[in-house]
């Protein structure tokens, strides 16, 4: 077996689609790539201890430890470039990444959106937003995209979607859970168990 591609985990939240991750490598469906690093813009994310439960190497790093954007941006890419990341995976990441972090990293930055891009996608939409937005406007089918990252929000090559049908009575809450269990927990560990094999299969 050739040597495993090298996965960073960005995280901002709770961390739930990065324990489908952690499921997934330790089921076998990521079975070319291993997840080494978990990187959180927030000291406080839940995403660290599940990190820490799963024997992953975790850090919290700010923008306000590291005096703003260009010093929280070297921060971490001082930490991917030290692990020799291949791939790294925005999961609930709530933090925009510049031009010239992106494009250094071209086509090794892969992102989950809550919503069929290019529906309820773009600056603003994260969290519960693509929710209610899908609700407010009543269209009867959302779901979750996976897309490569570049400069513009949502704007990236897209990799992977699934649908979701909404319910009646349904509220944004409701929906986000039945988006992440029906469709991000599992497009996302499938498109990084795809993008790994190519990785080490290159």
């Amino acid at each position: 077996m050739a040597e495993k591609a090298k996965i960073a985990v960005l995280v901002s939240g709770g961390g739930t689609n990065l324990q489908a991750l952690i499921d997934a490598e330790r089921s076998g469906i990521i079975d070319s790539g291993e997840i080494v690093l978990v990187i959180s813009n927030n000291e406080g994310a839940y995403a660290l201890e599940r990190a820490e439960k799963a024997g992953i190497e975790a850090h919290a790093v700010t923008k306000r430890a590291h005096g703003g954007q260009a010093g929280f941006e070297a921060a971490v890419r001082e930490l991917l470039d030290s692990k020799g990341i291949d791939l790294i995976v925005l999961a609930g990441f709530l933090s925009i990444l510049s031009e010239d972090f992106v494009k250094h990293y071209d086509h090794r930055i892969i992102n989950i959106h809550p919503a069929l891009i290019p529906s309820f996608c773009g600056p603003g939409y994260y969290g519960l937003k693509p929710h209610i937005a899908a609700l407010e406007r009543g269209v009867k089918v959302t779901g979750a995209t996976v897309h490569y990252v570049n400069e513009i929000a949502d704007g990236g090559e897209i990799i992977s979607q699934k649908a979701v049908y909404i319910q009646d009575g349904d509220t944004p809450e409701t929906l986000q859970r039945r988006v992440m269990e029906e469709a991000e927990w599992i497009i996302l560990p499938q498109a990084v168990a795809d993008i790994c094999r190519g990785i080490v299969g290159a």
